[in-house]
């Protein structure tokens, strides 16, 4: 029997797409046997894992960007995207200064956001096993001290979730018995090879790292810091997906990591996408194992072959 396992990448706000993607899954009976998530796949996958039910994932990730705890951090400041945004002058030159005051309070800690206000955005994730979860799952985060990716298959689904997401200089690092974690996109920005590793012999990637050839004019250290995440997501997954049997790619690329505002949008564009792409799953997980293993095969050998030197 075939066992279908869900990479789920990181992207911020453009990983709420991987919703709209489950919710496809669900209500074309597809079953998931084993999910590995980074950062936001972290996120959706685990509550995934938890309720087994799409809708109540997008129930609780709803209700969570709505609440107030989440309004307060304000992301929506370091939105890449700002111009975009229907606001006006004095609208845009408060949340400018804003951004700027919550920059120098910063300096003498670890983060851009007090630990304090990121520890109560969790408090919503049950602090539960990770091992007691309905659907095999694991969260991939990046220990600071070691520099290796962790791949959590154990623990307090609350920890590894909120270590797998903690964005290097804006969530503060989590420390998990010896380690000291930050985002899991550091290393392993789509999981592919670890949702292997607890269980599945067939993979679906969903790729919501942004697109390097949208870009605007690199102004301050800001701008700086987003377009070197963005050209290290795009590197690693571009490794990690020759290894994924299906990649599918919402239509998410255009959008900044903070562009939690148009959840609902984004949600949407993983349901057309996951539609667009149902008959390549169903015939995935039809697919013999040996089938799979010669078509691994042969795409290694021609990898191999056309790999720089």
């Amino acid at each position: 029997m075939s066992k279908l396992g869900l990479a789920l990448g990181g992207g911020g706000a453009r990983g709420l797409a991987h919703i709209g993607v489950l919710k496809v899954f669900d209500e074309s009976g597809i079953k998931v046997s084993a999910i590995t998530g980074c950062s936001i796949g972290a996120i959706v996958g685990g509550l995934y894992a938890l309720y087994g039910n799409a809708l109540k994932v997008e129930e609780f990730i709803l209700k969570s960007v709505k609440n107030p705890g989440f309004a307060k951090l304000d992301i929506e400041s370091l939105n890449g995207n700002g111009d975009k945004l229907n606001k006006n002058s004095l609208e845009k030159f408060s949340m400018y200064i804003m951004s700027r005051i919550h920059a120098i309070n910063a300096i003498g800690r670890l983060s851009y956001f007090d630990p304090g206000d990121v520890e109560k955005i969790y408090e919503a994730i049950p602090d539960i096993p990770v091992e007691s979860l309905g659907i095999p799952f694991s969260a991939v985060a990046t220990d600071l001290n070691s520099g290796e990716e962790i791949n959590f298959t154990r623990g307090s689904l609350r920890q590894v979730i909120k270590a797998s997401s903690a964005i290097p200089g804006i969530f503060p690092p989590v420390a998990i018995e010896s380690f000291l974690l930050v985002d899991g996109s550091a290393s392993d920005s789509i999981p592919v090879r670890k949702v292997k590793e607890i269980g599945a012999d067939r993979v679906v990637a969903i790729d919501v790292a942004k697109s390097l050839k949208i870009s605007g004019p690199v102004n301050n250290i800001f701008d700086v810091l987003y377009r070197t995440e963005d050209v290290t997501s795009y590197q690693l997954s571009k490794l990690r997906l020759t290894e994924a049997e299906l990649i599918i790619s919402p239509r998410v690329k255009e959008l900044s990591w903070a562009d939690f505002d148009c959840a609902e949008e984004i949600i949407e564009q993983g349901e057309i996408a996951a539609k667009e792409n149902l008959a390549k799953i169903k015939q995935l997980i039809a697919a013999s194992t040996y089938s799979l293993k010669m078509k691994r095969y042969f795409k290694n050998l021609i990898v191999s072959k056309t790999a720089p030197l």
